[in-house]
């Protein structure tokens, strides 16, 4: 099975009758990114279905994913969608080869989901992100304590084609 590109992702995408768009911003050495997937509609504006945020530093580990969200209704396939882009751009547009993200602990049965989902993605732990002096730093980069994941692009990436092509 050869992993797909943006292109083919977003003809997925464009079969299921849905919009996928990237937005990438680059500023200094810290790369921007938004994927967003979205139900286009007759003289109106398209209806978000999911978007991710994250941001890349040029670091084969540098992809970092903080904001996943899927809402409304019909949504079968758009949270594999947004993951299968977001990969696929790390490994064709740059030097990541890796991502982090972190399961954020806001309410326990929740946060148990999270974390889950995110490793039936792929992604394992790597550390807790607690209350510790320690942690500081990196509670403000995530916004919240919780369990610090990471995951292999290309891995990531043949789980979720999997799925799409199933």
């Amino acid at each position: 099975m050869s992993i797909p590109g943006l292109p083919e992702i977003e003809q997925w995408a464009a079969a299921r009758g849905l919009l996928l768009r990237l937005q990438v911003r680059q500023f200094l050495l810290v790369t921007t990114l938004r994927v967003v997937v979205a139900r286009p509609r007759d003289g109106q504006p398209p209806v978000l279905l999911g978007e991710l945020k994250g941001w890349a530093l040029p670091l084969p580990d540098g992809l970092q994913l903080d904001t996943m969200r899927v809402q409304g209704a019909e949504t079968q396939g758009v949270g594999d969608l947004i993951w299968a882009a977001t990969m696929a751009w790390a490994l064709e547009a740059s030097p990541c080869h890796s991502a982090r993200l972190l399961a954020i602990r806001d309410q326990e049965q929740q946060h148990r989901r999270l974390v889950r989902y995110f490793q039936r993605l792929g992604f394992e732990p790597t550390r807790e992100v607690g209350a510790a002096a320690v942690d500081l730093p990196l509670r403000l980069v995530w916004g919240g304590a919780g369990l610090l994941m990471r995951g292999d692009c290309k891995a990531v990436l043949e789980r979720v084609c999997k799925r799409l092509r199933g």
